[in-house]
């Protein structure tokens, strides 16, 4: 019998080492992926991300992370999970080419596509001058003048759209895509 194929993820985890609250240290992260089953696992800043390799599917391995991270370190907390593949197209349809700034660019990653009745909900002249453009699963966000005071925020996205979601800057998205590529 030939064992399972390993396939490569990024797990992106909310709400962990943001400010002083809910401190998670990454050697405890890697032990909750070690646990359930996943391999060559790797961490990526301190804000929740992992790149790691397993033969289950994305839906199975949510939730086992999400139950594995309350179970061990007492924290209930969304997972959202991204292959390589996905992470190449997001980069690659960046519609804000034109900023170089990669402080200046984010993107939300959204557990689904939102519903199209509530993407009305967005409000392009309450959030200016920041622009987005929702992709599917992911809202590419431009905050030409910072994105510390903007109303266009993760929990604004999440109680328009519906959905859960999680943000990253661009930095952050292009680093992942190419550490996630080398390990598929």
């Amino acid at each position: 019998m030939t064992p399972a194929r390993r396939k490569t993820y990024v797990a992106l985890i909310r709400g962990i080492n943001v400010g002083r609250h809910r401190r998670v240290s990454m050697a405890d992260l890697r032990d909750v992926f070690a646990a359930i089953g996943a391999d060559d696992v790797v961490t990526h800043l301190q804000s929740g991300n992992v790149v790691f390799a397993s033969p289950s599917g994305a839906r199975e391995l949510v939730s086992a992370i999400e139950r594995e991270i309350r179970a061990r370190l007492d924290l209930d907390v969304s997972v959202l999970i991204r292959t390589p593949v996905e992470l190449g197209r997001i980069v690659a349809g960046n519609p804000f080419r034109t900023e170089t700034d990669p402080k200046k660019l984010h993107v939300a990653f959204l557990e689904a596509p939102p519903p199209r009745r509530r993407l009305g909900a967005l409000d392009s002249e309450r959030v200016a001058p920041d622009e987005f453009r929702v992709a599917g699963r992911h809202v590419y966000l431009h905050y030409p003048t910072g994105s510390g005071r903007s109303k266009l925020t993760n929990d604004y996205l999440e109680k328009q759209l519906g959905v859960r979601a999680t943000m990253r800057n661009w930095k952050t998205v292009t680093a992942l895509a190419g550490l996630a590529r080398a390990g598929s």
